[in-house]
């Protein structure tokens, strides 16, 4: 009887002693579980289309924000103008990153793959809302208040075009970032959409 019971303690210390080396979690979790990160999305040939045509047109929205520096008679023009080179400049390096990335062509030139007569190349299309190079010239020609009036109307359609392509990004693209990014051009813009509009009945 001495033994049975000597060995029913031994089994009951046994017992604690693996459960002190368990680390005393009752609830069945382990500390040690590796973590996992996300991979980089898969991309699709939209948002191959939607980075070679937003650059061009982030392009020419700079160039038509840099005329303001030394054109523009409004302030509030001026500082529109200097956000708008604020925005757009990093989102150009980004996509080129993109482009490069997946072994893509980069769009050669403002408004696309032109030719030396100043024609678009067959396949290629201007993106949404981009100025003629007739409109550029005027622009450039333009000073102070005729300006400001040029600019706010010519950068609210441009800006409606790069909504549309945003748009058209986030409904047939693949990429994460890339769909991420439309989304802030869609919500960026169309506010200074509001804000344009606005410039122009004062």
């Amino acid at each position: 009887m001495k033994y049975r019971t000597c060995l029913t303690a031994m089994a009951v210390a046994t017992g604690l002693v693996l459960a002190g080396c368990s680390g005393g979690k009752t609830d069945g979790s382990n500390e040690t579980a590796p973590t996992t990160t996300k991979e980089t999305s898969e991309h699709n040939s939209a948002d191959v289309e939607f980075a070679q045509q937003m650059i061009p047109h982030h392009e020419q929205a700079l160039d038509m924000a840099k005329l303001a520096r030394t054109r523009a008679e409004s302030a509030e023009v001026k500082k529109l103008a200097a956000d708008i080179e604020a925005a757009q400049d990093p989102e150009i390096r980004t996509m080129t990153g993109w482009l490069e990335e997946w072994g893509e062509d980069l769009p050669s030139g403002t408004g696309g793959h032109m030719m030396e007569d100043g024609s678009m190349m067959e396949g290629d299309s201007m993106g949404e809302g981009m100025m003629s190079d007739q409109e550029m010239t005027g622009l450039e020609r333009a000073r102070r208040a005729s300006f400001d009036r040029m600019f706010l109307t010519m950068m609210i359609r441009h800006h409606e075009g790069a909504v549309v392509m945003a748009k058209q990004e986030q409904r047939d693209g693949k990429y994460d970032d890339a769909i991420e990014l439309a989304k802030r051009i869609e919500s960026a813009q169309t506010a200074e959409i509001k804000l344009m509009k606005d410039l122009l009945t004062r």
